[in-house]
C-alpha cells in the first residue's frame, strides 16, 4: 500500500506507472534501504530531470504538496488558490547516495531567494520548498539552509525563502507531466535560475558523490538541465 501521505486520483493505477527513464515503478513501497523526500524548485519538469540523473536515485515523480485541497488538479494548482507548490518526489538508495547530496543539488539548481517565483514563472505554486519525511532529514535541511544562506550573503543575495516542513501530503501529477522532458514532443522548458553558489560543508553532512558527478551540472550554462542528456550520470 502507499504511505498515507501519498495520494492519487480515482481511476489512476497504483502499480502500472513506470519511470520513463529509470524504468522503476513510480508508486512502489519503499524498501528498507530507501528514503523519500519532496523538493520544490520552480517548474517541476526541469526539477525532476535534475534529480533523476543523480546516481543513487531510484525513482522520481512530479506532483503537488504543501496545500490544503485534497487531490488537486494541475489546473487548480495553477490558480494559486489551493496553496500547493509543484514538487518532485525523490526516492533514493541510502547506501548509494546521502540526503546531503540531494540537498546540494536542490540548493544549487535554483534561486531559493525569489519567494513565490522562479524565473519567469510567478505564483505560490513555484515557491521553493523541502518537505522531509524523517527527523534526520529535517535537521540536515535546516543546517544546509543556514550554510547556504551564508554563501549567498557573500554573493549579495537576499534571504532564503524556502519553506521547510515535515510530512506534507503529496498528490501525483497527471501522467503527461511525469518525466515530461524525456518524452517525445515535449516542450523544452525549465524556469530555474541557479545562483552559481556552491553548497559546502554543513552540520551533519555526509556527501557521498564524487566531484565528477557534480561536473555534469554546469549551472553557469543557461538552462543546463535542458541541454544535458536524459540518462543518469555515471560515476567514473
Amino acid at each position: 500500500m502507499l504511505p498515507s501521505w501519498l495520494t492519487q486520483r480515482g481511476g489512476e493505477s497504483s502499480t502500472e506507472a513506470m519511470h520513463a527513464v529509470l524504468g522503476t515503478p513510480l508508486r512502489a513501497p519503499l524498501m528498507s534501504d530507501q528514503e523519500e523526500a519532496l523538493f520544490a524548485c520552480g517548474c517541476f519538469w526541469g526539477a525532476e530531470k535534475g534529480f533523476w540523473r543523480l546516481p543513487g536515485v531510484v525513482s522520481t515523480a512530479v506532483g503537488y504538496a504543501g496545500g490544503q485541497r485534497t487531490n488537486p488538479t494541475y489546473q487548480e494548482v495553477c490558480t494559486g488558490t489551493t496553496g500547493h507548490t509543484e514538487v518532485v518526489r525523490v526516492v533514493w538508495s541510502t547506501p548509494a547516495v546521502d540526503f546531503s547530496d540531494l540537498l546540494k543539488l536542490f540548493w544549487e539548481c535554483h534561486d531559493p531567494t525569489q519567494g513565490n517565483r522562479q524565473g519567469n514563472d510567478t505564483g505560490t505554486q513555484y515557491r521553493s520548498a523541502i518537505y522531509t519525511t524523517t527527523n534526520q532529514q529535517m535537521s540536515l535541511a535546516q543546517a544546509s539552509r543556514t550554510s547556504y544562506q551564508d554563501a549567498l550573503n557573500q554573493r549579495g543575495y537576499g534571504p532564503i525563502t524556502t519553506e521547510i516542513l515535515a510530512d506534507q501530503a503529496f498528490t501525483f501529477a497527471e501522467p503527461y507531466h511525469q518525466q515530461y522532458l524525456a518524452k517525445p514532443g515535449s516542450r523544452p522548458y525549465c524556469s530555474a535560475m541557479p545562483t552559481q553558489t556552491v553548497l559546502g560543508d554543513f552540520d551533519g553532512n555526509n556527501y557521498r558523490l564524487p566531484s565528477t558527478v557534480w561536473a555534469a551540472y554546469d549551472w553557469s550554462i543557461n538552462h543546463c538541465v535542458l541541454r544535458s542528456d536524459n540518462a543518469p550520470i555515471r560515476m567514473a
